[in-house]
């Protein structure tokens, strides 16, 4: 069973969003890197980029395929995972912590609300 942490929000693409202050931390969830299998190699943004909720933010790269990011709110990226281009593992070994993608300053904070909750994002992928 994967696992859903009680302190975070998550779409419905299986990223998972941390809210701090006015910008949020962004990552995928243990569901999804365990569908995605070994990732070997993470695209991200650029700091100071805009991502648009909804919109690709990036790709991952995993032994089985290639996968699109999407933002799952809209804002400007203030800081990257830069510890990836090194380590793409860490978002399989620890998606919640060490393999983060990205920090987003917020432009709608509205956008928070068509998130889910860790209940309702448990009931999505559950078998």
């Amino acid at each position: 069973m994967a696992t859903v942490p009680e302190d975070l929000l998550f779409s419905s693409d299986h990223e998972w969003v941390k809210v701090e202050d006015d910008a949020v931390t962004i990552g995928i969830t243990d569901f999804a890197q365990g569908e995605l299998g070994d990732i070997v190699y993470v695209e991200l943004p650029e700091v100071g980029e805009a991502v648009v909720r909804g919109e690709v933010l990036g790709t991952i790269e995993s032994v089985k395929s290639v996968s699109d990011l999407y933002s799952p709110v809209s804002g400007e990226v203030v800081e990257i995972n830069e510890g990836l281009e090194e380590a793409p593992e860490s978002v399989n070994d620890d998606p919640y912590a060490q393999g983060w993608l990205v920090k987003v300053r917020l432009s709608d904070t509205g956008e928070l609300d068509a998130l889910l909750a860790p209940s309702a994002y448990r009931e999505s992928i559950a078998e």
